[in-house]
């Protein structure tokens, strides 16, 4: 079945892809529950027409992303986080915390757009971050979790 997302699915595609899915799958979730649209003729005609317009203002979208995203160049970040013995973290540093902080050096990034290799960090130490300012614009990002003094 071809379906035309309405907005961005995990694993599957973004808003405004033409998708093949299991039937199953589109009719009982995908289009229920307003993430895509049946891809017929006209639907695409009318998602032709929409793209060549937005085209234009696309462009400037992705300028400002790249923009953003040359703020984290060289971007020296550090997490301090309560830590017992071992190393181990009472607690976890999550996106929602790497958001914070990178908010506080001022990049501002939702925390549904950052993803953690590995998930939820309960270690000292460093890792690595991917940022997704925009589709196309994707950045993978190191940063350091510290002990508090």
């Amino acid at each position: 079945m071809e379906l035309i997302l309405k907005k961005d699915v995990d694993n599957l595609g973004f808003a405004d892809d033409v998708v093949t899915v299991k039937n199953g799958y589109g009719r009982n979730f995908l289009i229920p529950q307003g993430y895509a649209i049946l891809a017929t003729d006209s639907a695409k005609k009318v998602l032709a027409e929409n793209l060549r317009q937005r085209a234009h203002k696309e462009e400037g979208i992705i300028k400002e992303a790249k923009e953003d995203a040359k703020k984290l160049d060289g971007l020296d970040l550090k997490i301090t986080a309560k830590a017992g013995a071992g190393d181990k973290l009472f607690g976890s540093v999550t996106d929602a915390n790497l958001s914070e902080a990178l908010a506080d050096k001022g990049v501002d990034i939702d925390s549904k757009f950052i993803s953690i290799f590995g998930g939820n960090i309960k270690r000292l130490g460093q890792y690595d971050a991917k940022i997704r300012f925009h589709r196309e614009v994707v950045v993978d990002f190191t940063f350091e979790v510290i002990a508090e003094a």
